[in-house]
């Protein structure tokens, strides 16, 4: 745990997308206003409620919800190398083979031809008037 940042907790800033404060929710336009200790309380509502139900969630279902998460990923990773990579590999060595037959099979083939049409083609003279 020495790398981990107490501080910067979304280093990567993957949920920047629900920074919700109380402006991003609430606004009184011009012309219709509550009284102000109503504002401020309300604000101080807002954040006191929502840091109090994070941090009861957090408290209740986060060490779970970890221990899950890593699981899920530990299950997704061993899938990867032990499973899926080296398939896509032996399909790799695989295709290799099925290439250079069908390389083969038109070098035999088709390449006959080719040179054929080339040279018929090379005896095409065109003058520019």
């Amino acid at each position: 745990m020495a790398d981990l940042d107490l501080v910067k907790r979304d280093p990567n800033e993957m949920n920047s997308h629900i920074k919700v404060t109380f402006e991003d929710v609430f606004g009184e336009p011009e012309g219709v206003r509550s009284i102000d200790c109503v504002w401020s309380t309300s604000y101080a509502c807002f954040n006191c409620g929502k840091n109090c139900m994070y941090i009861f969630l957090t408290t209740l279902c986060g060490l779970c919800i970890g221990l899950e998460w890593g699981c899920t990923f530990a299950c997704t990773s061993f899938q990867h190398i032990w499973c899926l990579t080296p398939c896509l590999r032996e399909f790799s060595i695989a295709c290799g083979f099925l290439q250079k037959c069908f390389g083969i099979i038109l070098n035999c083939s088709l390449a006959p031809i080719c040179e054929a049409c080339g040279m018929f083609f090379t005896k095409i003279q065109v003058h520019k008037k």
